[in-house]
């Protein structure tokens, strides 16, 4: 996949990365022992979870909510039903702020993960740092030992990982690699189009052991019952909650549709 604006936000952190001096060990830090990511998705077998996003601004649309108080906005998704909280942590493409998913961590007991561009060691390490219970590994930005050597580290840290995809090909790499939680992303990353037909059809590839995460282009709970009969488990939702004067019952409406694939 070139020429895409995930092709250049993965050149700045690839960058940044080799220029990471930094050594860490697994026998040198305390694994994760919170509430798990997975299971908070799984838990509730009736309904679409809701994993609500935290997410100041985006390289295609710019500010969304450059002044939104992250630990507030958390309180308010765990509150009305949210199962986890998703937090952008890329402070140059989508504006977030270095405290935005520590404050999250000492806010709310429920899930966090760290949305970003994982590309090294050290990006999970950093996310475990943070607070995070969970991080995400975007297929298209990685090759399969990244994928594997990644999902790896994140597993002996107890983390969960969440592997993005977009199409029949990813989707085939993730199950090799074992995935047990697979978002579909709808969006086009060359035409920034939605397209909830195509990620249907992505969906029915996965296997039924796995939680589908439903993510883009959600905006309401029609969206949210179209995700459902396709076979998702949970959605991702960040702008719509964002830029909406009230979204604590958009979040309640959203998580009370009914889930029709059962892991």
């Amino acid at each position: 996949m070139t020429g895409t604006y995930l092709d250049s936000i993965g050149l700045f952190h690839r960058s940044r990365a080799a220029a990471d001096t930094r050594r860490f060990s697994v026998d040198g830090v305390a694994p994760y022992d919170g509430p798990s990511f997975f299971e908070a998705l799984r838990n509730d077998q009736s309904h679409v979870s809701v994993i609500a996003e935290v997410k100041r601004a985006s390289p295609s649309k710019g500010p969304l909510a450059a002044d939104l108080d992250a630990a507030a906005l958390a309180s308010l998704y765990a509150a009305n039903g949210a199962a986890a909280i998703s937090v952008l942590t890329d402070q140059a493409h989508f504006g977030a702020h270095a405290t935005d998913l520590p404050d999250v961590a000492k806010a709310v007991t429920i899930p966090r993960l760290r949305k970003d561009f994982t590309v090294c060691e050290n990006d999970i390490f950093d996310a475990l740092a943070m607070g995070a219970s969970a991080v995400l590994l975007i297929a298209a930005l990685l090759d399969d030992r990244e994928l594997e050597r990644l999902s790896s580290l994140a597993h002996e840290l107890q983390l969960s990982a969440l592997f993005e995809i977009h199409d029949e090909e990813e989707a085939s790499r993730v199950i090799d690699c074992g995935a047990t939680i697979i978002g579909i992303n709808q969006r086009n990353l060359t035409t920034f189009a939605v397209d909830p037909e195509h990620a249907a059809r992505v969906v029915d590839r996965l296997p039924t052991s796995a939680l589908r995460v439903c993510e883009s282009g959600l905006r309401d709970v029609a969206d949210i019952e179209r995700a459902a009969a396709a076979g998702f488990d949970a959605v991702l939702v960040g702008e719509t909650f964002v830029t909406s004067n009230n979204p604590a019952p958009l979040i309640r409406a959203f998580s009370s549709v009914v889930r029709q694939h059962i892991v």
